[in-house]
């Protein structure tokens, strides 16, 4: 995606909820959300008026900053969403959840989703024993996602942080800093608080 200059923490403020972009920092009171939960800017913490289409829009966006899009690649998995079938939005989180920076993510490699695609496009992520160094890249069902010998110690580091993270169903964590891909991922599975609805709907006006 484009270089964001914007401080991540300003992201949070603005969609009024943490979105854990800065990975363990967002855990400890030095998280700037937690002690200013209002919008950033001088008129932050003004009550402010929302229509229907700023529900749609900032849901499509929280959802964007949330796997770190930007608009022309969100909208891109959205139009790939809608050609499927089945339901559009559940189809849209499951692109969003099968790209290789997720993935690392989600077998807690990195403990946010910037380091995992910082370390996907260093090349130091393995797909089937092959380097991949292509974040967007869309893990497929019996793929090993394993971490380079060389930076090993930074994935261990990572899984030592988060002890009680919970791996989703549908990967597995098969071997020292490796996963691999037992299942496609279904909404159950997704736990960021994004209502695909809503984006769906934003879309279609």
């Amino acid at each position: 995606m484009g270089r964001h200059i914007e401080a991540k923490c300003k992201l949070c403020r603005r969609e009024g909820e943490k979105l854990f972009l800065k990975g363990e920092k967002c855990y400890t009171d030095k998280c700037p959300y937690s002690r200013r939960s209002y919008a950033p800017g001088q008129h932050g913490k003004l009550p402010a008026r929302v229509s229907e289409y700023q529900i749609r829009l900032r849901e499509k966006q929280k959802a964007r900053r949330i796997y770190g899009l930007s608009e022309g690649q969100f909208a891109g998995y959205f139009e790939k969403a809608a050609k499927r079938k089945g339901v559009t939005g559940e189809q849209l989180l499951q692109y969003l959840e099968r790209r290789l920076d997720n993935v690392v993510y989600r077998l807690g490699f990195t403990t946010s989703r910037q380091a995992a695609r910082q370390m996907v496009r260093n090349g130091g992520i393995l797909v089937n024993d092959k380097k991949v160094n292509i974040p967007s890249f869309s893990v497929k069902i019996g793929e090993v996602i394993r971490v380079s010998p060389k930076i090993v110690k930074l994935a261990k580091e990572a899984l030592e942080k988060f002890p009680d993270k919970v791996t989703p169903k549908w990967l597995s964590l098969s071997g020292e800093a490796e996963g691999k891909v037992v299942a496609l991922p279904t909404r159950d599975e997704v736990d960021a608080a994004i209502a695909e609805n809503l984006i769906v709907e934003y879309y279609s006006r």
